[in-house]
C-alpha cells in the first residue's frame, strides 16, 4: 500500500473530536452503552458525527469542518445535548476527563469491528487499558509539505496542549500524582511519540513505504504519534489532549491551536529543526506530571520557563490572529484559566475528591459539568 495523496483543504479550518466516558447512573462506573447510544442518536440530524471507539464504554463525537470558534461551540453543544438526551433514556450519563477515576480495565469490552478486533489481537491487554479519553484537533492545510512543516513547528506547543487540557489525575482508584496520566497509556504503544523528521511529502512517502514493507503498519491509523498528518482530510491532527470536562474548554483549546498555527505559517517566527526535539520528551513529561506548573526547556537557548508563563506569552503573540479568526472568547477563557489556582480540570477533580472523599461522586460532578449544569471554566 502506498501513501495516499494529501487532499488540499482550506488553511486553518478546524475539526474537533472528543472521546467521552459512558457511565451508569447507578454507580458511575463505566458501562458498555455505546450501541444503545449510537442507535438513539442516529435519529437526530446533527452537523457533528458520533461513532464507536475501541471499547464499548466509550463514544466519540466529531464536528464537521469549521472555520471559527463559534462554529465549533455550536456543533459541540448541539451534539452534546442530543447525546445527553439519549443517555438519559438509557439510564446512562456522559462525561469528559482523560481517564475514568476508578474503572477496572479488565472488565472492558472491545467494540466489535474488524479494526478493533485486529488491534486487540495485536496489542493484547493494552487494548483494554486504552480505555482513555482524548481530544483531537484537525487543522486544515492547503498542501502536504506545508502540513509537515506545520507539524514540526507545532511540536514546541505540545506541552501547552497537554497542560491546558490535563484532566486525568486518577487511574484505577489512585491519585497518580500526574495532571495528565492518560498519556502514559498512549506511550505504551510502540508507534507513539513524535513523528519522524520528514519535511516533504515525497520523503514522508518513502518512510511510509519502508514501514509498510516491514508489515508493522497498514495505514496512517497505525501511527499513534502526538501529531500526525491525515492525508485523506488534508489536515494535521494534534492528539495529545485529554478530553476536557466542558465543551467550552475543548473549543477554546482547539481555537488556541488554530491561532498558533496561523501565526506560525504567516509570520514564520522560526524554522523548525530536528534539534528542536532534543528536549521534547522531557518537556512533554513536565506537562503531563505538573500541568501548568511544569517547567520546559528551550532546546535552542537552554532557558527554562514555566508552562503557565509560556502560554501567557503565547496568548499575547496570537492576539492579532485571534481577532482575524474571531477566537477572542476562546483566548479570554484560557486567560481566566491561567489566572486561577483551580483553573485546570485536574486540579478541580482533586479538589472535589478532597471534599467528597468518594470517587463516584467525583464522576457525578464531572457529568454535571459536561451537561452544562455546573459552572464552566
Amino acid at each position: 500500500m502506498s501513501l495516499p495523496p494529501f487532499a488540499s483543504s482550506e488553511a486553518f479550518t478546524l475539526g474537533v473530536e472528543l472521546e467521552l466516558q459512558i457511565v451508569s447512573r447507578h454507580d458511575y462506573d463505566l458501562t458498555p452503552g455505546a450501541d444503545d447510544l449510537l442507535r438513539l442518536v442516529s435519529r437526530h440530524k446533527l452537523a457533528a458525527d458520533v461513532k464507536p471507539e475501541i471499547t464499548s464504554s466509550m463514544i466519540e463525537l466529531s464536528t464537521g469542518v469549521c472555520r471559527e470558534h463559534a462554529q465549533v461551540i455550536t456543533q459541540l453543544r448541539e451534539v452534546r445535548d442530543a447525546l445527553v438526551e439519549c443517555a438519559q433514556q438509557q439510564n446512562l450519563r456522559l462525561c469528559g476527563g482523560g481517564t475514568h477515576p476508578f474503572q477496572d480495565w479488565s472488565r472492558r469490552r472491545i467494540y466489535d469491528t474488524p479494526r478493533y478486533r485486529q488491534v486487540s489481537e495485536l496489542y493484547g491487554y493494552l487494548s483494554k487499558q486504552f480505555t482513555v479519553f482524548g481530544q483531537h484537533v484537525h487543522i486544515g492545510c492547503p498542501g502536504a509539505d506545508q502540513a509537515l512543516w506545520l507539524l514540526h513547528a507545532l511540536q514546541r506547543y505540545v506541552p501547552h496542549a497537554i497542560a491546558l487540557s490535563a484532566s486525568s489525575p486518577y487511574v484505577q482508584g489512585s491519585d497518580t500524582g500526574f495532571q495528565s496520566a492518560r498519556l502514559n497509556s498512549v506511550f505504551a504503544f510502540p508507534l507513539s511519540g513524535r513523528a519522524p523528521w520528514e519535511l516533504t511529502w515525497k520523503d514522508f512517502g518513502t518512510y511510509f513505504g519502508k514501514m509498510h514493507r516491514t508489515g508493522v503498519v497498514e495505514s496512517m491509523k497505525d501511527f499513534y504519534w502526538d501529531i500526525r498528518p491525515k492525508p485523506e482530510y488534508g489536515t494535521i491532527e494534534v492528539r495529545v489532549m485529554d478530553t476536557p470536562l466542558t465543551i467550552e474548554k475543548a473549543a477554546a483549546i482547539a481555537a488556541y491551536l488554530q491561532c498558533v498555527a496561523r501565526r506560525l505559517v504567516l509570520e514564520e517566527p522560526f524554522q523548525p529543526r530536528e534539534d528542536d526535539y532534543l528536549a521534547y520528551t522531557y518537556n512533554r513529561f513536565q506537562a503531563c506530571r505538573f500541568g501548568l506548573d511544569g517547567e520546559v526547556v528551550d532546546p535552542r537557548s537552554a532557558e527554562r520557563q514555566s508552562l503557565r508563563a509560556q502560554i501567557a506569552q503565547t496568548l499575547k503573540e496570537i492576539e492579532p490572529h485571534a481577532i482575524e479568526l474571531r477566537a477572542e472568547p476562546a483566548l479570554l477563557l484560557l486567560r481566566d484559566m491561567l489566572g486561577r489556582d483551580d483553573g485546570s480540570d485536574a486540579t478541580w477533580l482533586r479538589a472535589v475528591q478532597a471534599h467528597e472523599r468518594y470517587l463516584p461522586e467525583v464522576v457525578r460532578r464531572q457529568c454535571l459539568r459536561f451537561e452544562g449544569r455546573a459552572a464552566t471554566l
